[in-house]
């Protein structure tokens, strides 16, 4: 029989965290369910014993209690196999008109606070794992493959963590056995646009035709189309193969824009590539 996997889920109150959460437990897995309030899934915590689910507080943004939370886990479970680094947050504001303060905060948790738990999590496979190994899944976005307006602050996290995650898969040692895939979700179901940092509109851009407002009003009005737990049945299948992807869009939209951008990218090659020949 196969071994249940222990996953390591950071935001899981709500959206993406808490149905990975819901998918993992499931399918008859362990899940170390990390969150800053850990009543939101008392729901959870009442239908699954103690040895199969593990509520922990962590702000991710605090080095010091990432650490505390993968010990917890080790000390209950002995190994994590899955890490899905998820926890974030969104600011929707042209950049003229969002505050620093709100664009630096975005970064704390977007990027910083990923960065812990990534720190943390590479650590953990190769040092507290036995044997060495473990997948580590990036949930970022299809902001890296397409380009929306007032996203620009997300979609720089968002970039950044990609970054920062291709340079983490050239440095791990192939003897550690550590896997790491960047997910880039197209428009799924959440409450993203309601907990969402929404900055007074820029008067430049007020217009109610200008590209900005009308985005602005599709934002507001529009259902996203996406089903969130198909989507982590999806991720759970992706966790199960033994050599997954680097890069794996999620959903049809970010599929069609990834496809858009290869094609984009190599026309521009094509056509430019010539002028570095002498270079």
């Amino acid at each position: 029989m196969v071994s249940s996997k222990v996953w390591f889920i950071t935001g899981s109150s709500s959206g993406f965290g808490r149905a990975m959460t819901e998918t993992a437990l499931r399918k008859g897995d362990i899940v170390v369910a990390t969150l800053r309030n850990p009543a939101a899934l008392s729901d959870l915590a009442a239908k699954y014993p103690s040895d199969r689910l593990l509520l922990v507080h962590l702000d991710v943004t605090k080095a010091d209690l990432v650490t505390a939370a993968f010990a917890q886990a080790k000390h209950a479970f002995g190994r994590v196999d899955v890490v899905f680094n998820n926890a974030g947050a969104v600011v929707f504001g042209e950049m003229e008109g969002t505050p620093e303060e709100a664009a630096r905060g975005l970064f704390e948790v977007n990027f910083w606070g990923a960065a812990n738990v990534s720190r943390e999590a590479i650590r953990f496979f190769r040092e507290e794992n036995n044997p060495s190994g473990g997948l580590l899944l990036q949930n970022t976005s299809m902001v890296c493959t397409s380009s929306f307006p007032l996203l620009g602050y997300y979609a720089a996290t968002k970039h950044a963590l990609e970054g920062l995650s291709t340079s983490i898969a050239a440095e791990i040692e192939p003897e550690w056995n550590i896997k790491i895939t960047l997910i880039e979700p197209g428009a799924f179901q959440s409450n993203i646009a309601d907990v969402a940092i929404r900055p007074e509109p820029h008067l430049a851009y007020a217009s109610p035709t200008s590209r900005v407002s009308l985005f602005r009003s599709n934002i507001t009005a529009r259902e996203l189309l996406g089903n969130t737990a198909k989507a982590t049945e999806v991720i759970y299948k992706l966790a199960g193969l033994s050599k997954p992807p680097l890069r794996f869009p999620l959903g049809k939209d970010s599929v069609s824009q990834a496809k858009q951008l290869l094609a984009e990218f190599q026309t521009e090659v094509d056509q430019y590539g010539s002028w570095s020949d002498e270079l």
